[in-house]
């Protein structure tokens, strides 16, 4: 287990801003930390990276305490803070090399060549980092983030203040360092978590509301779902009688069709192996499901 919290509270007098939460996130899993605003997500982040003590329960990295072993902690975790703290003053390479420092990197010179070309530096970093764009002092927290080949990636609004291009790009870095990393992140910007996460955890005045998988929370409440799917071939709607769990199916138009189904993940893969068995190429296959968007308001608005 990569991250784990047990019954995390953190209080400030009266007020609860994290109110005895506990998840666990594994290796390899890109997880969405979602909630408004004041909602506790940097407070928890804070915790997990041992930047802020709780009042009480555990936070583990890696299996190590957080409270008992902050050092430890620290060299396996990579964290970007939603204020990203940056010397003004250094240039890009020399504040890199600062942090190499820090974690006393071996071939620090290499690694930063190699972190500033992985996060799209390189146009900018000869530069001081006063002297950059928001977007760009914004990749120069991930690159000191990323530099010391951490096991654990906590990215407190990672694509904040970067223009649509870029946070292609950022995604993409998230994407692979994900593959064997794991990596807790938040954002406001809903399209990037559904781009990038398999699952998310959405917390609400220091609770947890929700904590699944992302095709789960789409589909819940949605007591009819439909799947439309479009073949290049022709084919007639016979063909899709055999599908489990349709209990509706519509000839849209030619060799396209609507799917009325319980369970459209279930029925997207019955396509997917009918198109493999008959040979078929599908030209598009999506389903009915709820938007994160909605996801997310129905379960915070409520408690405003």
């Amino acid at each position: 287990m990569s991250i784990e919290v047990k019954n995390l509270l953190k209080e400030y007098g009266e007020q609860k801003a994290v109110n005895n939460i506990s998840f666990k996130v594994d290796k390899g899993e890109i997880v969405g930390f979602l909630g408004p605003n004041g909602a506790g997500k940097s407070t928890t982040m804070k915790i997990i990276t041992g930047y802020l003590s709780q009042t009480s329960g555990e936070a583990y990295v890696c299996g190590i305490n957080v409270t008992e072993e902050p050092l430890e902690t620290k060299k396996k975790v990579g964290y970007l803070a939603e204020l990203n703290a940056l010397y003004y003053d250094m240039y890009v390479r020399e504040y890199l090399g600062f942090v190499a420092e820090v974690h006393k990197i071996e071939n620090g010179k290499s690694k930063i060549e190699n972190i500033i070309e992985t996060v799209g530096l390189k146009p900018e970093a000869r530069k001081k980092i006063g002297q950059l764009s928001k977007g760009y002092k914004q990749r120069v927290g991930l690159a000191a983030a990323l530099l010391h080949d951490p096991e654990v990636l906590i990215l407190d609004e990672p694509t904040s203040g970067l223009d649509p291009n870029q946070i292609v790009e950022i995604r993409e870095v998230i994407k692979q360092q994900g593959k064997n990393k794991t990596v807790l992140f938040s954002s406001h910007i809903l399209q990037e978590v559904e781009a990038m996460c398999d699952r998310v955890i959405i917390i609400n005045k220091g609770e947890i509301v929700a904590d699944d998988k992302l095709s789960t929370l789409q589909n819940t409440g949605k007591e009819q779902q439909s799947v439309r799917v479009a073949f290049k071939e022709d084919v007639e709607i016979d063909m899709l009688n055999s599908l489990s769990g349709a209990t509706g199916i519509k000839n849209i138009q030619h060799s396209m069709f609507n799917v009325q189904c319980s369970n459209a993940e279930l029925v997207k893969k019955q396509i997917l192996q009918l198109a493999i068995d008959k040979n078929l190429n599908i030209v598009s296959l999506q389903s009915d499901t709820n938007s994160l968007e909605d996801i997310f308001r129905n379960l915070t608005a409520s408690k405003e």
